[in-house]
C-alpha cells in the first residue's frame, strides 16, 4: 500500500472510528447486489423503452425503487441487529395489519392478484413483500431462544413460531397470491431446519403442507389464471396462444440469444413485447435473448455470489438470532431464484415471483434491500473474515 493510500486509510479511520462497524461490512456482497442493479436497470430499460409513458417512465421509477432501496438497506445496516430482535413482534403485527388493509376496500387488483394498496401517482405497495421481512424476523426471534439444557427451540415457541407462519399465509392466499405464499413457507421451513428443530416434526409438516396443497387444488381455491399456469407447466403445447404462451414466448425468447446475444436494446422479441410481464416476472428473458447464455449465466452467477456470503456470514454469527436471520434470508433469496429462473426456462410453472435485485418493482426491491441490511447489520458486527 503507497504512503498516499496509507494516509487516506488512517485519516478515514480516524473519523469513523478504528472499531466503526463500517470496517467490517462485506464489501463482495456489496459489489454483487449493486452489479445487479445495474443489470436490472439496463434490462429494465430495455424492455419498457418502446412503451413505457415518455419511453422513460417506468425507467425512472425504477431508478426512484433503487434509490429508496438503497437507503434503506444502509438504514437496516447501520442498526445492531441484536436490537432489532426486541422489535420483531411490532415489525411483524405491521405487517398483519398491512395484509389486512390489503382485503379491505383501500386495496387494488393488478394482474389478477389482489395484494396491491394504490397510493396515488402511479405508486402502488405490495404488503405480502414486507410480510416475507416480518414473518422472518418473528420466526427467528422466537426459534432463536433455546429449551434449557438443549440446543432445540422450545415446543411452545415453535407453536407459536408456527401460528405466525399459519395466519400469514391465510392473509396472503385470500388474496390469492401462491408465489408469495410459497415463499412465505420456504421462509419458515428454513427457519424450522437451522433452528434444529426435530427431524421428525419437518416430516409432519412437509406431509401437513402436501394435505394443504391438496386442499388448495380440491377446493378450488385458485383462481382460473393461476390453475392454467400449472396446466402449461405440465403440458406447454396444449394451449401455446392461450394458457402456454407464456412459456413458449419465454423459451423462444431465452433460445434466441445462443451464445453471446443479441445486444443490449437488440432483441427482438423483447422490443415485440412477445413475452408478457418481461420488465418483472419475466425479465430473465430480456437477458437471456440480449445478453446471450454467457450474459445469464452472470446475472445466476452474481446471484449465487449473493447467497454464498449470506452463508458465510450465517456460518460465523456469533448469536443465534442473527444466524437464523442471516440462514433464512439465504433461503428466501435461493428459493425466489430458482422459481424465477426455473419457469422462464420450462422446469417450474408460472408463479409470479419476481427475480430478486433484477425485476422491476417498488416494494420488492424495499424489502430484498431492507434484507440485504440485515445481512450487512450482522457481518459488521461479528469478527473478520476473508
Amino acid at each position: 500500500m503507497s504512503a498516499l493510500a496509507h494516509g487516506r486509510r488512517s485519516f478515514a479511520r480516524r473519523v469513523l472510528g478504528a472499531e466503526s462497524p463500517v470496517w467490517r461490512l462485506d464489501g463482495v456482497l456489496v459489489v454483487a447486489v449493486l452489479a445487479l442493479s445495474v443489470i436490472g436497470t439496463l434490462l429494465v430499460w430495455s424492455s419498457t423503452r418502446t412503451w413505457a409513458p415518455g419511453s422513460t417512465g417506468l425507467l425512472k421509477k425504477h431508478l426512484l425503487n433503487e434509490s429508496i432501496g438503497l437507503v434503506l438497506c444502509a438504514v437496516v445496516a447501520s442498526v445492531d441487529h441484536r436490537a432489532v430482535r426486541a422489535y420483531a413482534p411490532v415489525l411483524f403485527l405491521l405487517s398483519l395489519i398491512g395484509l389486512g388493509l390489503v382485503l379491505s376496500p383501500l386495496g387494488a387488483t393488478i394482474n389478477g392478484s389482489h395484494s396491491w394498496i394504490l397510493l396515488g401517482g402511479g405508486f402502488a405497495v405490495q404488503p405480502s413483500e414486507f410480510a416475507k421481512v416480518g414473518l422472518l424476523l418473528i420466526t427467528a426471534m422466537l426459534l432463536a431462544q433455546p429449551a434449557e439444557g438443549r440446543d432445540r427451540p422450545r415446543p411452545l415457541d415453535i407453536a407459536l413460531a408456527l401460528l405466525a407462519a399459519a395466519l400469514t399465509l391465510v392473509l396472503v392466499m385470500l388474496q390469492p397470491d401462491l408465489g408469495t405464499a410459497l415463499v412465505l413457507a420456504a421462509i419458515t421451513a428454513s427457519a424450522l431446519v437451522i433452528s434444529g428443530v426435530r427431524k421428525r416434526l419437518i416430516a409432519l409438516l412437509v406431509l401437513v403442507g402436501a394435505a394443504g396443497v391438496f386442499s388448495v387444488f380440491y377446493f378450488q381455491m385458485l383462481e382460473d389464471y393461476q390453475v392454467a399456469r400449472f396446466t402449461a407447466f405440465v403440458d406447454p403445447n396444449v394451449d401455446p396462444r392461450g394458457v402456454g404462451y407464456n412459456s413458449t414466448q419465454s423459451l423462444i425468447a431465452i433460445g434466441s440469444g445462443q451464445l453471446f446475444g443479441k445486444g443490449l436494446l437488440g432483441g427482438g422479441q423483447t422490443t415485440g413485447r412477445f413475452v408478457p410481464e418481461q420488465h418483472t416476472d419475466f425479465i430473465f428473458t430480456v437477458a437471456g435473448e440480449e445478453f446471450g447464455f454467457l450474459g445469464s449465466v452472470t446475472v445466476v452467477l452474481l446471484l449465487g455470489v449473493v447467497l454464498l456470503r449470506g452463508l458465510k456470514i450465517a456460518r460465523q454469527c456469533e448469536d443465534r438470532f442473527g444466524t437464523l436471520v442471516a440462514g433464512t434470508v439465504v433461503c428466501w433469496f435461493a428459493f425466489q431464484t430458482f422459481v424465477n429462473v426455473g419457469m422462464t426456462i420450462g422446469i417450474m410453472p408460472i408463479t409470479g415471483l419476481p427475480l430478486p435485485f433484477v425485476s422491476y418493482g417498488g416494494t420488492a426491491t424495499f424489502a430484498n434491500l431492507t434484507a440485504v441490511g440485515m445481512l450487512l447489520s450482522i457481518r459488521s458486527r461479528q469478527r473478520p473474515y476473508a
